[in-house]
């Protein structure tokens, strides 16, 4: 993973061999010069509807997709010094309408809850997907 929005969209970008101007016109209402200034870490990354379109016309799967949505929040933060308070802009909606889930994570704060419990999370969800395929 590229270490910031705009190096990680560039590069996406141009594996797929789209040009700025091209990309731009793709993803509706953006100017070259914004695209240009966002790849360049010049302007903070765009809102989240305009990450969607991008993911979506650079062709990025699931993982690639909440990868760009993590690496826009910390670019965000890290330009306001508050990379503690960075959540990713698929996230909050997510988080703000499931109670059970702020309560989850509460919990797991005040739990220090490290990348083992979270492994166990992950793998306990990827197997309910999988029974639901």
């Amino acid at each position: 993973m590229e270490n910031s929005f705009g190096k990680y969209i560039e590069a996406k970008r141009k594996e797929k061999g789209i040009n700025l101007r091209r990309f731009a016109q793709l993803i509706d209402d953006m100017s070259p010069a914004y695209l240009s200034d966002i790849e360049k870490g010049n302007r903070y990354p765009p809102d989240r509807d305009k990450i969607a379109k991008m993911a979506e016309e650079l062709g990025l799967d699931a993982q690639e997709t909440a990868d760009l949505y993590d690496m826009a929040a910390f670019d965000r933060a890290s330009v306001e010094k508050e990379k503690s308070s960075a959540v990713a802009s698929d996230l909050p909606e997510y988080i703000m309408s499931n109670e059970k889930l702020r309560v989850a994570l509460r919990m797991a704060r005040d739990s220090n809850a490290g990348d083992d419990d979270w492994v166990k999370v992950i793998e306990m969800l990827e197997s309910k997907r999988k029974e639901s395929e």
